[in-house]
């Protein structure tokens, strides 16, 4: 057979060394009953987590960021339909060793649904689509769509976490270029002001949706167009860094066109429009430079050798039992979802009390305007309480069967949105008060008042989790997860405390001291009141 593969025409071989004829018929029938095996536990997966793969393209459709992803799968199947050839002359061997990892990232599966983190479980679940193929076709067919496998992790929606750090670079560089540029600017964090107007760095100019388009697009340029590993990597590189700097052009054109027009260009529509002209310029200015170092593809795969008749059926009596023990493995982290979740509990209420401590009762008419963006809560607690004519709002934010839909810990979870047309964040930080020697962690914000003559609020925050207080997302996500799987449940709130800036740090210090006892009351009580 080893001859039969050798010598076979030149004719017969398709571009790139995808053999078209000579493929014995035991190679076929292996491939009919893997492809047969394979969509059959692809099937299963993409059905045991239908929640998973369809809140992932929920992310695609409502985010511009991520719309990109719907292309994925149809490019993976035309790299693989590609790859054909290829395949064909490699007889599928499924591999035990690839079951490892399959149990491994359903355990993630599962540890991201309790923590309800929507990107590791969308990760995990890609993870296990692929690690399927593998361990159903074995390593030798798996390296020869290896590119159309790891492409797969495209559609998951990721990068969310660059934002802030995008949006401070943006600001960075427009605010540096446009005093560079002789225009006189004033900065009040995200938020700066020049002659002509105000301009707000906002999540649509952090450039992110770029970023992302561009490595992906990129990554599969390098991948159809060089065949060093070296080249490949440059491009992937500059596909990275190429649209950050043309997104900080972009930002400080904009403001700069609208300033030179009086704010006739570049408003409104235009201002994305604009941008995504400029970005279309400078990417595909990209490709057409890249294209010019472009390599011919290489036939060093045109011989692969042909496996033995008796160990292709080996490999087909193999098969089966690998697809049941991984239809086994990707079923077990929903029964153990299930376990662990047993036992629902009704939905909490959260009665504001009258008042907190001796000195601190409810007053009404004497709001302040804010509500904090925390959604899907099952149950919320919004007063405003007063003592010597010193007022703090406080809101409480209460969560129970925290699930992909309604979680304490959430990219939209925010004090206020960047595109709030009340109030902007000036400053962001943490810190650590003493309360009678016990440490209470806070995250200590700064709104500005988008409006004139309205002052400016100081807001302490802080999350409760079964029973602890803490400022950090990733402790408050690990403790969620500890409570589900000690079968303490998942309750958590979040804290507000709110307050005029003027004198603001004295008046939530006096007013967190004499009540946090009262408010940790409130919320154990809420927790005990289970069925």
């Amino acid at each position: 057979m080893n001859e039969l593969a050798d010598r076979s025409p030149p004719e017969l071989r398709s571009k790139g060394g995808a053999v078209a004829a000579g493929v014995p018929a035991t190679h076929a029938l292996s491939w009919r009953l893997t492809g047969l095996a394979l969509l059959f536990l692809l099937a299963g997966i993409l059905l045991l987590y239908r929640d998973t793969a369809v809140e992932m393209v929920s992310i695609w459709q409502r985010s511009d960021t991520y719309a990109h992803a719907f292309l994925v799968p149809p490019i993976v199947l035309w790299l693989v339909w590609g790859r054909r050839g290829v395949l064909a002359a490699v007889v599928p061997r499924p591999t035990p060793l690839g079951l490892l990892p399959l149990a491994a990232f359903a355990l993630v599966w599962l540890i991201g649904e309790l923590a309800a983190l929507n990107s590791v479980t969308q990760f995990a679940m890609t993870a296990l689509l692929v690690l399927a193929t593998v361990s159903i076709i074995g390593l030798p067919a798996s390296r020869t769509i290896l590119f159309p496998l790891a492409f797969l992790f495209f559609a998951v929606p990721m990068g969310e976490v660059l934002v802030p750090q995008l949006m401070e670079w943006t600001a960075d560089v427009t605010v540096f270029a446009l005093r560079l540029s002789g225009i006189p600017v004033f900065r009040d964090g995200l938020n700066f002001v020049i002659p002509s107007g105000s301009w707000s760095v906002v999540e649509a100019c952090s450039g992110v949706r770029y970023l992302i388009a561009s490595f992906m697009v990129g990554t599969l340029f390098a991948h159809l167009n060089y065949q060093s590993t070296r080249r490949r990597l440059i491009f992937m590189g500059a596909a990275i860094v190429v649209p950050i700097i043309a997104n900080w052009v972009r930002a400080y054109l904009i403001v700069l066109l609208g300033h030179v027009s009086g704010n006739k260009l570049a408003a409104g529509v235009d201002h994305l429009v604009y941008g995504w002209l400029f970005f279309g310029v400078v990417i595909l200015l990209m490709f057409w430079i890249g294209a010019r170092w472009a390599q011919p593809e290489s036939n060093d795969t045109a011989k692969r050798p042909f496996v033995p008749v008796a160990e292709a059926f080996a490999a087909s009596t193999r098969l089966w039992w690998v697809v049941v023990v991984a239809a086994i493995i990707v079923a077990v982290p929903h029964a153990a979802k299930a376990l662990v979740e047993a036992g629902a509990s009704a939905k909490p209420i959260l009665a504001a009390p009258v008042s907190l401590s001796e000195r601190w009762s409810a007053v009404g008419g004497a709001a302040i305007d804010l509500k904090p963006a925390f959604g899907n809560a099952s149950a919320e607690m919004e007063r405003v309480y007063s003592s010597e004519a010193r007022n703090v709002g406080v809101y409480i934010g209460y969560y129970r069967q925290q699930d992909q839909h309604r979680k304490l810990i959430g990219s939209g979870n925010v004090l206020v949105k960047s595109e709030d047309p009340d109030w902007a964040t000036t400053s962001d930080s943490t810190r650590v008060i003493d309360m009678g020697g016990r440490p209470l962690t806070l995250r200590v914000t700064t709104l500005r008042s988008r409006t004139p003559g309205r002052g400016d609020l100081l807001v302490w925050r802080t999350y409760w989790v079964n029973g602890r207080f803490t400022s950090s997302d990733l402790v408050a996500r690990i403790e969620t997860l500890l409570g589900k799987l000690m079968g303490r449940g998942d309750d958590a709130a979040v804290i507000v405390a709110y307050t005029p800036a003027a004198d603001g740090e004295a008046t939530l210090q006096g007013f967190t001291a004499a009540n946090l006892a009262a408010i940790e009351t409130l919320l154990n009580k809420t927790r005990g009141a289970r069925p």
